[in-house]
């Protein structure tokens, strides 16, 4: 922008200042929440930095840790039933999820014929393939179960998600040559991120006292 622009958005910016002390518009219980909100984001921006600049992650870094938590690529058979459904519900698909591996996995028919019939979601149409997913792509329990699995092929027995109840099938373990070390970096760097904002967050929580009152979390 020419200096011209750069002087009449000052201007701009000063006369909306001036305008909104006249009102006195910090008293407004919006504009304090979205003041306090920015005061927040750039008390973690300044705080965190201390700790954030000093992360340097390398390729081999990043290699061990992709070894640790590669990319799979599944199939499952999936019964939704998200957490806290009625105990008739859960019990239904938990049955439900039974009598499939139980008769439909038993009887000979392939893994894909099953899921094409039996499970549901939109994976069900490709025989259950959801493709390759990161560790941060699937809930917890997902992922594990399939990482514990180790031998593309190999079939595990009822997890249960936060989604529901999955019947997995391992299909591949992507290689580290076949991953771009940037980004895993860049998920490393984020889970620092989050480590040190939680470690931030602990050393205030140990030095200020902070009082919930009940009838604002029922």
């Amino acid at each position: 922008p020419t200096k011209q622009v750069v002087l009449e958005d000052l201007i701009k910016r000063e006369l909306g200042i001036q305008e909104a002390k006249r009102l006195k518009i910090e008293n407004d219980p919006e504009v304090q929440d979205e003041l306090n909100s920015v005061l927040y984001q750039a008390l973690l921006r300044k705080q965190l930095a201390k700790d954030l600049d000093k992360v340097q992650i390398t390729d081999t870094d990043a290699k061990a840790w992709y070894n640790k938590y590669p990319e799979v690529r599944t199939s499952h058979i999936f019964i939704a039933v998200p957490l806290g459904a009625p105990k008739e519900d859960e019990a239904a698909a938990l049955k439900r999820i039974k009598e499939i591996k139980d008769r439909e996995l038993s009887s000979g028919r392939s893994f894909a014929e099953v899921a094409q019939k039996f499970s549901e979601g939109i994976a069900a149409p490709m025989g259950g393939d959801i493709d390759y997913q990161t560790k941060a792509q699937l809930d917890s329990n997902y992922y594990d179960s399939a990482l514990a699995l180790k031998t593309p092929g190999k079939v595990s027995g009822i997890v249960r998600s936060a989604f529901g109840y999955h019947i997995i099938k391992l299909t591949a373990i992507r290689p580290w040559n076949e991953v771009e070390p940037a980004v895993i970096k860049q998920v490393m760097f984020g889970e620092r991120k989050q480590d040190a904002f939680e470690r931030y967050m602990k050393g205030l929580r140990a030095k200020a006292q902070v009082q919930v009152k009940n009838d604002l979390v029922r």
